[in-house]
């Protein structure tokens, strides 16, 4: 008798298919052929020649890679120089910096929680927070979106340590959480508040200092944050901020730390090029948000149903999965890159073109995303 211990991926591919859920790796050329709607680049840095100047330099000066985990060898000047200046852009103690936003949240919420503690996570959270919780071995409930009553009852029926852990500003819709109910209620319940900052940073609060700066909630004893290097500052990698000893811990404790290769010097070097490069014109996070309004304003103008945007997120409702795999590439085709969410990444299994707003684009530039997005449309959806 054969023996294929494969054949069942052949099942499950068929399924996908049949579900319009196929997905596949599309390799994009140096020199941009689209017009990019489609990524995370917030600010339009990640081709800025003082940020790409700033990675070369660091390469020349440190090397292609880290050589080892940040606790052997590495950790370099430079990283703790971008630990030091995120911390202080951002309004923390201290700060942590890992290799990507995913290791970032698995690292918090693995070293903050454990066995017999509880996390109350927002049902809208990123995949990175749910493997998070999973690993924690923690006790989770999943509350409803945005809800700070359901989070308050969560945190209220355990007896113990527990924190609450949301997206500051939700990658699917773009809408943003209540970050002042939410410290209301974990300072209330003797809770720590674990915030997702990945969309907030470089788009909300003054100059881009993020969600927790503009709700007034940065530093605060019993708040801490993650974040990724990769949307706004254009660069690769992430980092926990919080007080001084919640990093402490985190060093000595957290397994995607401890045992990660450090950050590429060319990765941590881009990150604080961008992040200097933002704090001399701070106005591009206002323009990052503006661009979203507007393309907001244009495409609900057209008929079509758009979530009004909360940060540079811009989310658009397709009628089901295929016709949002076809609108895609029919935008593709016309020479627009933009996203396309469907199940599982969509927590309501409703399937989306996901639009990001970038700083740099133009007035033309946007009215032909808008016009290239209205005249591709599914009928049911125009």
């Amino acid at each position: 008798m054969s023996f294929a211990p494969f054949d069942w991926i052949d099942d499950e591919a068929r399924r996908r298919a049949t579900a319009g859920l196929v997905r596949t790796l599309r390799p994009r050329p140096a020199e941009a052929e689209l017009l990019d709607l489609a990524s995370n680049d917030y600010l339009g840095l990640t081709r800025h020649p003082e940020v790409t100047a700033a990675a070369a330099e660091a390469a020349r000066h440190w090397g292609a890679g880290a050589t080892g985990s940040r606790l052997v060898t590495g950790s370099t000047a430079l990283h703790a120089e971008l630990e030091r200046e995120l911390a202080d852009f951002c309004g923390f103690e201290a700060a942590l910096v890992l290799s990507s936003g995913y290791a970032a949240n698995l690292a918090a919420l693995t070293a903050l929680a454990g066995h017999g503690s509880l996390i109350v996570s927002d049902a809208g959270n990123h995949a990175s927070i749910v493997d998070g919780c999973r690993l924690s071995r923690a006790a989770t409930a999943v509350v409803p979106h945005a809800d700070p009553d359901a989070v308050s009852k969560a945190l209220h029926a355990h007896d113990g340590r527990a924190l609450a852990v949301t997206d500051s500003v939700f990658s699917v819709d773009g809408d943003a959480a209540p970050l002042a109910e939410f410290a209301d209620v974990c300072r209330a319940e003797g809770a720590a508040l674990l915030v997702d900052d990945a969309h907030g940073l470089g788009v909300l609060g003054e100059g881009g200092r993020g969600a927790l700066a503009a709700a007034g909630l940065a530093g605060g004893e019993g708040i801490v944050a993650t974040l990724t290097l990769s949307k706004s500052l254009g660069s690769q990698g992430g980092a926990v901020l919080g007080p001084a000893r919640v990093i402490d811990h985190l060093v000595n404790t957290a397994r995607t730390f401890i045992f990660d290769t450090g950050l590429a010097p060319a990765a941590a070097g881009a990150a604080l090029g961008s992040l200097r490069l933002l704090r001399r014109e701070p106005e591009r996070a206002g323009r990052a948000r503006a661009v979203a309004i507007d393309l907001y304003d244009r495409l609900t103008a057209a008929g079509l149903t758009a979530v009004r945007p909360d940060a540079a997120v811009v989310s658009v409702r397709a009628p089901s999965a295929a016709e949002a795999v076809r609108w895609a590439a029919d935008c593709r085709t016309a020479g627009l890159a933009v996203g396309c969410f469907r199940p599982p990444s969509v927590p309501d299994g409703i399937s989306r073109l996901r639009l990001t707003a970038r700083a740099d684009l133009s007035r033309e530039q946007i009215a032909t995303a808008v016009a290239t997005i209205v005249a591709s449309a599914p009928s049911r959806v125009s």
